[in-house]
């Protein structure tokens, strides 16, 4: 039996393999704490070389933007548990759940039905790891490294391979003595096990470089600098899954979260000949002691990152590039927020120019520096070209459904992020993005093509004892236009009334406000009726988010437009209005007349499962997704944009109605309501514009055949005489 069951799994496996062949990339994501936007070449050093002015060694990265693109427009999150939750679970930072730093870190993080890039990518068939601060929770107290919200852990959400620090604050200590380490053998709470932090498994050997760890020399620090130990063990994990690859054709996953160049700076004045790269630098000697640190951390993990780039052309490190799988391998290269204050910023431009530093909601503090490389897939002739900068918009929250669509695996239900697989691919359609939202303090913002919205956040927090707290002083409302005012020195919130009325009433209807305690949350359909009312709270779950035996959060009741909801099986019937901000259907939903179903990020009819229209509505803000083997039934109407890989089946005396725009694949199929009149078009589906077309193009019903028709607004269907 063990050995069907491998065999199975093997098989399952090879079948991945085959069906994706090189469309299932390598991802290898490297990640560092607090670096600005203006830290790597491209983005202003390599000009403030040329100008004479004191710059920052990336000769790496530098070269990583040369052979892929640099992406001057991405964006992460103000600070670094909300960066690090979006990018996670593909939530922008008005419905991420870990929304805010919280010294308390065991609290509010990563929840077990959030589904991660570790989970995802697993269940993928990639080999997982990760390295670095993790800082989403499951260790509560700083000073005490404990284990205490199990469900918040990285070997709980899919990655196999891990050395990490799980508390966000802890984690900026460089030469604490204990890191969590997996795989480890027992049963230990979260299959993590602590272990001393040192560099003893990687000293006197000649396959680990002696540059830039020094962890042979004799004055190296005992415990090692964390972030040698994290690059060693990527190193570890990229050479021998790259080997594996080369062997069966696993592809692997790897993230790297550098906790530097995150303060204090002055720890890397601890390890030897820290500041070598700079020797013979004139201006060196001229900058502040912050920013000499500053730059000796941000060279030192450049070097690593060089190193891990050069074990993907040679895994083996024979000198022989034959092995090399960098060609399909996705590297991608971010920080979490912005450059903090400071000399760095100032002696260096470390921010670019950009208004705001950590922590601001201004450009400075949520634009980050961004490049992505795919030899393979970005070159010379493809859309996105080798060695150019975009001004494209690359959100952190993009990065979870645009792994998961390369993988082959379906993109988590209701995320605010949008898949950029069709750019960087050349296949597929590119969905359109519509708005980033971020948050800090009593901000928030929203940015719409090249418009920023910032006002007061909206929401009044409360004390102990219940009452309103009053705040010091309201912010002002601003509008910035970014293509020609990247710095927001001029507010156009005056000039353009039209576009803050827009904007604000976006930025309202894309937040949870902070007194609900929470973001998106999951419920799944429980009707013990044949045909439940989908507004009845009897019929949905509740949600339950606990951790060390201590209720954090329990919410039930009706439906409402933060709920990431599932009807998987069972029939459940739309009487009234419901909202939910994500909703998939692989049971039956059936909306009456005068009903409408929302979906605020989208809505999902995936296999097996029915949406029967009897003349109500549904819709989505973004889209409306009929995956194959879904149906969409009756007649109605749908508001928003309508992508279908299923089945349309459609009235002929009654068209169903789109307000958006409608892609076409998957086949057609014509319910029969009354006569049919030979040689009469039907009018069955109009929209604001149709692209694509059926699978058929003709059709039968009662023993007749109709041919189909499009015009750019209508799809007709025709008897044939």
């Amino acid at each position: 039996m063990k050995n069907l069951i491998l065999f199975l799994q093997t098989s399952c496996f090879i079948l991945a393999t085959v069906a994706f062949g090189a469309e299932r990339p390598n991802i290898l994501y490297l990640y560092v704490d607090d670096l600005g936007w203006g830290s790597i070449g491209p983005n202003g050093q390599a000009e403030r070389k040329a100008a004479g002015k004191p710059y920052v060694l990336t000769p790496n990265l530098d070269r990583l933007a040369e052979q892929g693109i640099n992406f001057t427009r991405g964006y992460g999150c103000t600070v670094c548990s909300p960066a690090r939750s979006s990018q996670q679970t593909g939530f922008h930072q008005g419905y991420t759940f870990a929304d805010r730093n919280d010294p308390d870190n065991a609290k509010k993080a990563i929840r077990k039905d959030d589904i991660t890039m570790g989970d995802a990518l697993t269940k993928a068939g990639y080999a997982t790891g990760y390295w670095g601060k993790w800082g989403y929770g499951g260790s509560k107290d700083m000073q005490n490294p404990t284990i205490d919200n199990v469900q918040t852990l990285p070997t709980s959400h899919g990655y196999k391979f891990v050395v990490a620090e799980l508390h966000h604050v802890r984690a900026h200590t460089f030469f604490q003595p204990t890191l969590w380490n997996a795989p480890t053998k027992g049963r230990l709470a979260g299959g993590l096990k602590l272990k001393a932090n040192s560099m003893a498994k990687y000293r006197n050997q000649q396959s680990y470089s002696n540059y830039p760890a020094f962890q042979n020399h004799p004055e190296y620090p005992d415990p090692a600098y964390c972030d040698d130990v994290y690059a060693f063990a990527c190193l570890d994990f990229v050479r021998n899954q790259a080997q594996e690859y080369n062997r069966s054709g696993k592809p692997f996953f790897g993230l790297f979260a550098a906790q530097i160049p995150h303060a204090p700076f002055k720890e890397v004045e601890k390890l030897p000949s820290w500041d070598h790269d700079y020797k013979g630098k004139s201006f060196f000697k001229k900058l502040s002691p912050q920013s000499q640190q500053w730059c000796a951390m941000v060279t030192r993990i450049d070097a690593h990152f060089g190193n891990i780039l050069e074990a993907l052309e040679d895994p083996n490190g024979d000198g022989d590039k034959s092995d090399s799988v960098a060609d399909n391998t996705l590297v991608v290269f971010q920080s979490d927020n912005g450059g903090p204050g400071g000399s760095n910023r100032e002696q260096l431009d470390a921010n670019g120019g950009l208004q705001g530093s950590k922590g601001s909601i201004y450009e400075g503090g949520i634009r980050v520096p961004t490049i992505m490389r795919w030899s393979e897939k970005i070159t010379h002739q493809s859309k996105l070209k080798k060695g150019s900068s975009t001004d494209l918009v690359m959100d952190c929250s993009d990065l979870l459904p645009t792994f998961c669509e390369l993988a082959g695996v379906p993109i988590p239900l209701g995320v605010s992020g949008v898949s950029l697989a069709p750019t960087r691919t050349g296949k597929g359609i590119q969905r359109p993005r519509d708005y980033l939202i971020h948050e800090a303090g009593n901000q928030a913002s929203i940015i719409q093509e090249q418009y920023k919205l910032i006002r007061p956040r909206g929401d009044t927090k409360s004390s102990a004892n219940g009452k309103k707290k009053k705040r010091k002083k309201e912010p002002v409302t601003m509008l910035f236009d970014l293509n020609t005012d990247p710095a927001e020195q001029n507010n156009l919130a005056n000039d353009r009334p039209q576009m803050v009325k827009k904007l604000n009433a976006l930025l309202t209807a894309e937040r949870v406000d902070e007194p609900a305690g929470f973001a998106n949350t999951y419920h799944t359909w429980n009707a013990k009726t044949k045909n439940g009312s989908l507004g009845s709270s009897s019929n949905w779950s509740e949600y339950i988010y606990e951790n060390a035996e201590v209720m954090y959060m329990k919410e039930s009741g009706a439906p409402k437009s933060h709920w990431c909801a599932r009807i998987q099986e069972g029939t459940a019937v739309a009487l009234k209005e419901t909202n939910f901000l994500g909703l998939e259907v692989s049971g039956v939903l059936v909306v009456k007349k005068g009903a409408k179903v929302s979906a605020r990020n989208e809505l999902r009819v995936s296999n097996a499962g029915q949406v029967n229209l009897q003349g109500g509505m549904i819709g989505s803000d973004r889209w409306l997704e009929i995956k194959k083997g879904g149906v969409l039934k009756g007649h109605g109407m749908i508001k928003g944009d309508l992508y279908n890989q299923g089945t349309f089946a459609l009235q002929m005396d009654k068209p169903i109605q789109v307000d958006g725009s409608v892609n076409l694949s998957g086949r057609l199929e014509l319910l029969k309501t009354g006569t049919i009149n030979n040689g009469k078009s039907y009018t069955v589906l109009q929209a604001n514009s149709i692209s694509g077309g059926f699978v058929n193009d003709e059709v039968s019903i009662g023993g007749k055949s109709f041919s189909v028709f499009y015009t750019p607004t209508s799809v007709t269907v025709k008897a044939k005489q």
